[in-house]
């Protein structure tokens, strides 16, 4: 049986039954500000804090300070000192998007992660590193041939993928079908801010709970209520289907 890797969120590992399989890729998908980047940060910190596991965050959006400065606005306070001391690598804008072909940002990749062990990878976010190709057809055979590399070298890696939709079921694209999984973040506004939700869509080889639960972000980062309070967003009788 496969070995499972945390999230780094308690509530959401649940979901998971454990986590996520062992050298997956997960897709995590939602329209801005739902959390994903908090999620991809607080999945590298808990990597090194709690299972003394090193990762690798690919920006193709952010410089490094504006991924600090994200995890310190959760309270992850020391996750500089974890980058300074290489515990937690980050390849930024500038480093990925210097040049514009795939191959040589693939390259600066494979040099960082075949010089040296790491358990986990974000790259944030799929939406920008597509736009290397051209169709769909090149979009396809890359993601599988990048996804491929991922596993190789012994990786389970979160590919971050924005999305114009609120609710998923609306846009599914051909990321979808081509990872192990895939985790939603949504959020829907009320007359006093946003209420915020996750939903497990599918996980290979994986018994999970498929009902949509509710999040909050705030210092620690994530927490998924576990039908607090007898709440869920929908029934499994409604459950959306692809």
């Amino acid at each position: 049986m496969s070995e499972l890797v945390s999230t780094g969120v308690e509530g959401l590992d649940s979901i998971l039954t454990g986590g996520i399989t062992e050298r997956s890729t997960v897709l995590i998908s939602g329209n801005p500000g739902t959390g994903k980047s908090i999620f991809g940060i607080q999945y590298l910190y808990t990597g090194v804090t709690d299972h003394d596991q090193r990762g690798v965050y690919v920006s193709f959006e952010e410089d490094e300070a504006d991924i600090r400065a994200a995890a310190e606005s959760v309270g992850f306070d020391d996750f500089g000192e974890l980058v300074d001391d290489g515990e937690i690598v980050i390849l930024d804008k500038r480093q990925m998007l210097r040049e514009t072909d795939f191959s040589t940002a693939v390259d600066k990749l494979l040099d960082t992660i075949e010089g040296e062990e790491f358990d986990r990878l974000v790259l944030d976010s799929l939406s920008m590193f597509q736009l290397f190709f051209d169709d769909e057809q090149e979009k396809r055979t890359y993601l599988l041939k990048f996804s491929d590399i991922l596993k190789a070298n012994g990786l389970t890696s979160l590919l971050i993928n924005e999305q114009g939709a609120v609710f998923p079921d609306t846009e599914v694209g051909l990321e979808n079908f081509l990872t192990d999984g895939n985790i939603y973040f949504i959020q829907t506004p009320t007359d006093s801010g946003v209420n915020r939700y996750v939903w497990v869509a599918k996980m290979r080889k994986q018994d999970i709970d498929t009902d949509i639960f509710p999040m909050d972000i705030g210092q620690g980062g994530i927490t998924v209520h576990e039908r607090a309070g007898g709440f869920s967003m929908m029934s499994r009788s409604d459950e959306p289907s692809f």
